[in-house]
């Protein structure tokens, strides 16, 4: 197969489908805080979490859900800064994402990824890191 990169360019490619594979899936799990709750431990990211206390109804007092899940809604997520954690996060992984996957897709392609691509695709990758 014909390739637009050198040898550094793939190794970077690779590399950067790394780090966004790694880096979404840190996103969507829920270990980013742990600690524990009326006795159980809890563990929560920006928009899951595991282990959560419920105000029963029937018994009239609080009973730890022990489950991992997701917030109902964006609303649910508990503070201001988590929301916002949760949407710069987000847009970071998928910047890093899309410039990953181009950059694989240059191993395969002639012609893809010229110098000027390569230099705008490593400052969106700079961006979604920052």
């Amino acid at each position: 197969m014909a390739s637009s990169l050198t040898c550094t360019g793939v190794i970077w490619a690779l590399l950067s489908f790394l780090c966004a594979a790694t880096s979404c899936v840190g996103f969507f799990m829920p270990y980013w805080l742990w600690g524990s709750q009326l006795g159980k431990p809890v563990s929560f990211g920006t928009f899951r979490r595991c282990s959560y206390p419920v105000h029963d109804e029937t018994r009239q007092m609080m009973v730890m859900v022990e489950e991992c899940g997701r917030y109902a809604s964006f609303q649910g997520i508990p503070s201001t800064e988590w929301r916002i954690c949760t949407i710069v996060t987000g847009l970071g992984c998928g910047l890093l994402l899309l410039v990953a996957l181009t950059a694989l897709m240059g191993c395969c392609v002639t012609e893809l990824i010229s110098r000027t691509v390569g230099r705008v695709a490593g400052g969106i990758q700079f961006l979604g890191g920052k």
